[in-house]
């Protein structure tokens, strides 16, 4: 599903909300979501998962294209873990 996607079933599940206001709804829900990950903190939607981040060590890579190597810095990472009922639900048994 993508973000118009979503957008638009959010509209027809809810009539009395605009279109527009549905976008600006999702908007500050994802930007939330990102600046919240930016800085290093843990975002938890009980039953569905959880977003948090990892650092990434500095390394030394070597690019594939002309060998030579590379000091790559560190990095935070984004990771997803699903909740319990999410995780029942995709894995029935």
């Amino acid at each position: 599903m993508t973000k118009s996607e979503l957008i638009t079933k959010i509209a027809e599940k809810n009539p009395h909300l605009m279109l527009k206001d549905v976008e600006k709804i999702v908007d500050v829900f994802f930007n939330k979501i990102i600046s919240t990950l930016a800085k290093g903190d843990r975002i938890e939607f009980r039953g569905f998962g959880s977003f948090y981040t990892t650092v990434r060590d500095p390394r030394t890579a070597k690019n594939p294209r002309t060998g030579e190597k590379v000091l790559v810095g560190e990095r935070k990472i984004p990771h997803f873990k699903t909740g319990k009922q999410l995780h029942e639900k995709l894995n029935p048994q």
